[in-house]
């Protein structure tokens, strides 16, 4: 049976995230109070309401408690509504809810009205598209905590020809690969330490954000 999701609030965030979602197989509930955009949602999600996410009764209805995760994505239009929303979502027993936060104080509000996990998608997009902008190499990177990244990243053509043994990446700059991208259609495969790099090859690395400067300048 596959993932149910209950998502709050359509602006950019809260509709990319429910048409991703969908693409990859979750059934997805939408809420908004604004009918465009529940008319926008209703092409492509399993079921969305128009609805007031601030009113106790109206969002009873939706039993957050059946769902597997249940996201307020209510964006900078109203910080109150956003934190309402999240701690009513907790008091009706929604078992994994994520909150959006627009700063600081809004984030530690929400985990304050008992959000699980708070995110702030300026903030992280911001982040990621930074390091692309310092290492041209990086193609997509997501943080797994304060100082641990999983990144995936062109190989500089020095690496080309070499092995994974040759390269000694874990010892030499604190980086451990854990797969490898290849060919086209691209499939990822498990990294074999003992054959040779290619040129068209793209690592999937665990680091820290400190190594990835200094192994994209080369080996």
């Amino acid at each position: 049976m596959s993932q149910q999701v209950l998502i709050i609030g359509l602006g950019q965030f809260g509709m990319s995230l429910a048409r991703t979602l969908v693409e990859k197989g979750t059934e997805v509930l939408a809420v908004d109070r604004r009918k465009n955009l529940v008319d926008e949602a209703s092409a492509f999600v399993t079921e969305v309401v128009t609805i007031d996410a601030t009113d106790e009764t109206e969002l009873a209805r939706l039993q957050p408690a059946r769902r597997d995760c249940c996201v307020c994505a209510i964006g900078d239009d109203s910080k109150e509504a956003s934190i309402i929303c999240t701690a009513l979502l907790r008091q009706m027993g929604a078992p994994w809810v994520i909150g959006r936060a627009n700063n600081a104080m809004h984030r530690r509000i929400l985990l304050l009205v008992g959000a699980h996990q708070v995110v702030n998608p300026e903030e992280e997009f911001g982040r990621r598209f930074a390091n692309r902008l310092i290492n041209r190499n990086v193609i997509a990177d997501m943080p797994l905590g304060e100082d641990l990244h999983l990144t995936e990243l062109s190989i500089h053509p020095s690496m080309v020809g070499k092995s994974l043994i040759e390269l000694a990446l874990p010892k030499r700059f604190g980086v451990m690969v854990v797969a490898i991208r290849r060919g086209q259609p691209s499939k990822v495969l498990q990294p074999d330490p003992t054959q040779p790099l290619q040129e068209s090859d793209r690592l999937i690395i665990v680091s820290s954000e400190t190594a990835l400067p200094k192994l994209t300048k080369g080996v």
